[in-house]
């Protein structure tokens, strides 16, 4: 039976810890079904891709105003973590089917949340179909083939880590964002024609509403159910 672990609120680097602590497990027992978590940050947490280095963001910014920084596994832009949800989902490789290239397998995952959001009345796409911007530090102004644009403003973005046969995918689904601490903290302008959030889209969705429609999504598209 696929494993789902409830939404807690913690400090970053528990949560970067947590979910390599899933990732591990997963590995040490070869696990055949997946393992679902959701979860929040408290305080506002910058997390950074595993190949980023901390001069792509203000550092002395975040430490004076109680923002954490943290270093993720998977890999990817720099995140802050604030009025959101996260969601880390881990699974053999060979459990998605093509799941031996990235692509295919962002895919699949994405396939899922995107028919999770149908229950929600919202209809998602991929993203990717912008040129890219590489020049930007902040993951949420790049739309990738990893992430999910809804009316093409980037609502979801992923990042994938793979290791020993086992993958682990970070997502962040928007509620809010603060523009002007976005901009502080990654020393550039933020384009709100690039991003949106759950409470632009549909202000009476709740927290709850999201995280049942992303595991009714996983377990349509993936016919499994979690315990």
């Amino acid at each position: 039976m696929s494993k789902l672990i409830t939404y807690s609120e913690n400090i970053g680097k528990y949560n970067m810890d947590y979910d390599a602590f899933l990732l591990d497990e997963a590995i040490k027992l070869q696990i055949k079904e997946p393992v679902l978590r959701f979860y929040g940050w408290k305080p506002k947490c910058v997390s950074l891709g595993r190949n980023q280095n901390f001069e792509s963001i203000n550092y002395q910014y975040c430490k004076e105003n109680n923002i954490d920084i943290v270093k993720r596994i998977t890999g990817g832009r720099g995140l802050l973590h604030d009025d959101e949800v996260t969601y880390s989902f881990i699974c053999p490789i060979d459990f998605i089917n093509n799941g031996n290239t990235i692509i295919n397998s962002y895919k699949e995952i994405s396939s899922a949340i995107i028919q999770g959001f149908q229950h929600l009345n919202i209809e998602l796409c991929l993203g990717g179909k912008k040129k890219a911007d590489a020049s930007h530090d902040y993951c949420m102004l790049l739309s990738t083939g990893a992430d999910l644009c809804y009316e093409n403003k980037k609502l979801i973005g992923s990042a994938q880590y793979r290791t020993q046969n086992y993958l682990l995918q970070h997502g962040s689904v928007l509620f809010s964002y603060n523009k002007s601490l976005l901009e502080n903290i990654f020393n550039e302008k933020i384009n709100s024609n690039y991003i949106t959030c759950v409470n632009e889209i549909n202000s009476n969705l709740d927290r709850n509403n999201i995280i049942d429609a992303v595991q009714k999504g996983f377990e349509e598209y993936f016919s499994i159910s979690f315990l």
